[in-house]
């Protein structure tokens, strides 16, 4: 694989892959893309025309921050996190499942897409619908999380 030197030197407890800004950064993308490529399909499919619909929209750290509540997964983010760090710890986990090939750009797309339900367009609506989807994808990758906690 190409980027086979990002590998090195990855975090290898809870703690430590939940705070690496690095990975963070590289799940920003991951998470919107997947996200937006999901609800698009989500929402061209449940449309009454045969129009597709595109969007582009980023998630919002609220829908991060409860599915990281939602898996039960506080303790990859650092001590006194608020929103605005569970959101980043989310982006982090998903960059390091996708970096070490335990899930792929597809398997997201699709868990997102088949674990979407409901409004999708109105905000309150929104943050619990996709929530639970992004729950189902943290509770994907779980299993293939270190163990150790810091």
């Amino acid at each position: 694989m190409p980027y086979e030197f990002l590998l090195n030197n990855l975090p290898k407890t809870k703690k430590a892959i939940g705070v690496d800004k690095g990975l963070a950064k590289i799940g920003d993308g991951i998470v919107n893309l997947t996200y937006s490529v999901a609800k698009s399909m989500y929402l061209t499919k449940n449309h009454n025309s045969n129009k597709a619909i595109r969007t582009g929209q980023k998630v919002s750290k609220a829908i991060l921050a409860a599915a990281l509540k939602n898996a039960n997964m506080k303790e990859f983010a650092k001590n006194r996190a608020n929103a605005h760090d569970f959101a980043n710890t989310v982006e982090a986990v998903i960059a390091y499942a996708w970096l070490n090939n335990t899930i792929s750009i597809k398997q997201l797309i699709d868990t997102l897409f088949t674990n979407l339900s409901g409004n999708v367009i109105g905000r309150f609506e929104e943050i619990e619908n996709a929530a639970f989807a992004f729950t189902q994808v943290l509770l994907t990758i779980k299993s293939s999380l270190p163990e150790k906690p810091l």
